[in-house]
């Protein structure tokens, strides 16, 4: 679900991103037929194909969420550069990200200009999946095993960091080079040990698939990597030049996942009804759906919610460890300001 592989996102900003800023502020003409007020356009942009992370916009559409608020919502696939960059672009108003992404692109003296305008789940659930009874169940245990690896720093750092928490030694690891898209397949057929995932879609497939498995969370332990992932960002200048519309969409997503919370069998269904491809999943679909429907808000006292402190602290581990080309501002990139207010 989640693609973790660091782009140049900087580099991005060579494209021409004054001109399709301009572009950002416009408003679309989208007149109705009885001369009610127009339609504001708004363009969403995925990370991934649509999952159970998305399913609090797809809820807002179908239950006319956004265009109770006066807006007309697109969504689309990502392109082979990022949501980010299409957000940077102002081709998309808003988008999914997460934000150990966002981080390189707001470094340097031609940041992104996009910002982080909440959290689509409160924590992070992604940790190490293996084998049930093979000794995986803690960090140290990955010694002598085959770990699937995507062979990015930030991954090594924070695999080798619980390890050493856990008196493990990272270098005892056999690291297997794979993006694995079959986790069940992978665990089942032994060619790797150990995986990292989200446990919302990959651990919840191992459910349903009737695989005994252990599982550790990295933000279970050291709170550093409880990092916000995934997130929903927006475009800067669209965000100042249309507060009101900005607050408007957040209000109707907001409406999107409270109602995903609430009633997470006919969300998956609304889900499924826009990506037809997820019927072949239906029961992992469901389940997922029931999972995340406690984890969208959590212990926050609002949906979408970002705390500063957990904000800054993992921004900080990433200078700290010297992860990024440049540093970073701790405190840049996001923005609670356009939640509606509880």
């Amino acid at each position: 679900m989640k693609k973790w592989t660091y782009r140049l996102l900087a580099g991005a900003l060579t494209l021409g991103l004054a001109a399709s800023l301009t572009a950002c502020g416009q408003k679309t003409e989208n007149k109705t037929q009885d001369g009610e007020k127009d339609l504001e356009k708004i363009t969403f942009v995925l990370d991934w194909t649509p999952n159970t992370n998305h399913t609090g916009i797809y809820v807002a559409m179908a239950n006319g969420y956004f265009e109770d608020a006066g807006l007309e919502v697109e969504v689309v696939q990502p392109p082979e550069d990022g949501a980010e960059v299409l957000v940077a672009s102002g081709k998309a108003q808003f988008g999914v990200s997460f934000q150990d992404y966002i981080a390189p692109g707001l470094i340097g003296d031609d940041p992104l200009p996009i910002t982080a305008v909440a959290a689509i789940i409160q924590h992070n659930t992604s940790g190490i999946i293996s084998r049930a009874g093979e000794g995986m169940d803690t960090p140290k245990g990955l010694e002598g095993h085959k770990y699937a690896t995507w062979d990015l720093p930030v991954e090594k750092a924070t695999i080798q960091q619980v390890m050493e928490a856990d008196g493990g030694d990272f270098s005892k690891v056999e690291l297997i080079p794979s993006t694995v898209t079959d986790e069940v397949s992978a665990l089942e057929s032994k060619s790797v040990d150990a995986i990292w995932i989200f446990y919302g879609w990959a651990g919840i497939a191992c459910e349903v698939a009737g695989l005994d498995t252990d599982y550790f969370e990295f933000a279970d332990i050291d709170p550093v990597f409880d990092f916000y992932t995934p997130v929903i960002i927006g475009n800067n200048t669209y965000l100042s030049e249309h507060e009101e519309e900005s607050k408007a969409f957040m209000a109707a997503v907001t409406q999107g996942y409270e109602y995903a919370m609430e009633h997470p069998e006919e969300a998956a269904q609304i889900l499924m009804e826009a990506a037809p491809e997820l019927k072949s999943n239906e029961e992992l679909v469901v389940a997922s759906q029931k999972y995340l429907a406690k984890e969208y808000q959590a212990d926050a006292e609002r949906w979408g919610e970002m705390d500063p402190d957990r904000w800054s602290g993992f921004f900080t581990w990433l200078n700290d460890n010297q992860l990024l080309e440049g540093t970073v501002d701790p405190n840049a990139g996001f923005s609670n300001d356009y939640l509606p207010q509880k």
